[in-house]
């Protein structure tokens, strides 16, 4: 029994969803649950979805109708019956969603975004598995919300582990084929929750390790997982094969192909992860499991953009101890900022984080009254593993390094 998952590159249009359809003939879609992301870019339109209820109501309607433009094109090109249950079926979901944004009334950005973004996977998938049933491969459209339940930490949802295994285990008969959404879960009132941008990755790992499958394929636009982003690197290599140790260093620095929850699951019951392309389903793509930490040996390169660097030291000069860092991390912790890099000495502390939830402008304010800051944004860190002379220099030449710090097997480098 296998899961597969297929991000919004592979279904962003009706060709898209067709190759879908392609790779399930030629790879077999006996006994498999396919996870689906939104198409395209489809989140991101939500997102300027939820903007525009928070900023200009006025602009609400326009931009569910551009949303709406796209997927009914894509609809009307896999479905020449213009009578199919389909089109009521996504004309609902769009009321549904014209409908919570007319009787909300929670202020909370967190909490909209939730019961907003989640419409584009629950919409593709519905289109998904209207065009497989129509060509022939009969499958069971599930409502994820109903599997994976989650804590109310709305965007960053927290997974109830022993009540989403009984619910997948009670719902899902895996002698079909099935088709659900990732991303999204809900919490105990049935709100929706999501697991964070890219957690579609994670949703296909919570249902492998609740159905003991036998193994998880993320299907990409790549030929697998290579040493470097091609979209901000010129020259790449495919990586045959890495340790779940390997694997989970990679996605902690910030290696875009995993996501970094999703390896945990799969490690702890040993269920392999294939990372291959949708465009050459036949092709060997790259697998993580036991054994060998990376194959071949070569170093790989990792950027994470827009980050803040932050450099602390005391006002009378004396020293950054246990008290004072405590006080820091409990700071980053409140306002949801990702610490990415840490280094310090007797007075001084620097730190490089992610501000996605812009927690920075309210903890800089309480900061300042107990340290000197210099604060940094727009930075860029940069992560190498398996790091060599030539690779350092090659991220160095004709950039402002900030920070550097080295380990036996990782150097990090925040550069201006």
């Amino acid at each position: 029994m296998r899961i597969f998952k297929f991000g919004g590159a592979s279904v962003k249009d009706a060709d898209g969803v067709r190759n879908v359809l392609n790779v399930l003939r030629e790879v077999g879609f006996q006994d498999t649950l396919v996870v689906i992301s939104a198409m395209g870019k489809t989140t991101n339109a939500m997102e300027s979805l939820v903007a525009a209820y928070f900023e200009d109501k006025r602009r609400i309607s326009i931009v569910i109708q551009e949303i709406k433009d796209y997927h009914q094109g894509v609809i009307s090109e896999l479905f020449e019956d213009t009578n199919h249950p389909i089109y009521e079926k996504v004309q609902l979901l769009f009321e549904e969603v014209q409908g919570f944004l007319a009787w909300n009334k929670s202020p909370k950005y967190a909490f909209v975004y939730d019961q907003v973004v989640g419409y584009g996977e629950l919409i593709s998938t519905s289109i998904v598995s209207a065009y497989l049933n129509q060509e022939g491969l009969s499958n069971k459209w599930h409502d994820v919300r109903e599997l994976i339940k989650t804590d109310n930490s709305y965007r960053d949802a927290h997974v109830n582990w022993e009540r989403t295994e009984s619910e997948i285990k009670s719902r899902v008969d895996m002698s079909q084929l099935n088709i659900t959404q990732g991303f999204l879960g809900s919490d105990d009132n049935n709100f929706t929750t999501t697991l964070g941008r890219e957690g579609s990755d994670y949703t296909a790992a919570i249902l492998a390790y609740c159905l003991n499958a036998n193994s998880v394929t993320i299907w990409k636009d790549v030929p697998g997982v290579l040493n470097a982003d091609p979209r901000n690197f010129e020259e790449t290599q495919l990586l045959d094969q890495i340790s779940y140790r390997e694997a989970i260093e990679l996605a902690f620095y910030g290696a875009s192909v995993i996501h970094p929850k999703t390896l945990q699951p799969l490690q702890r019951k040993e269920i392999p992860l294939h990372v291959k392309s949708f465009v050459n389903p036949l092709g060997n793509g790259t697998t993580v499991a036991s054994g060998k930490g990376i194959s071949p040996l070569i170093p790989c390169f990792i950027v994470k953009k827009n980050q803040v660097l932050l450099k602390l030291s005391t006002l009378d000069f004396s020293f950054i101890v246990e008290d004072n860092i405590s006080e820091i991390f409990k700071l980053f912790h409140d306002h949801r900022l990702k610490v990415d890099l840490i280094q310090n000495s007797a007075i001084s502390f620097s730190v490089c984080l992610d501000n996605k939830f812009g927690g920075l402008q309210t903890i800089l304010e309480e900061l300042q009254q107990k340290f000197k800051v210099v604060c940094h944004e727009d930075v860029s860190l940069y992560t190498i593993r398996h790091f060599n002379d030539d690779a350092v220099k090659s991220l160095q030449n004709g950039k402002s390094v900030l920070v550097e710090q080295r380990g036996k097997e990782t150097v990090q480098l925040v550069v201006k």
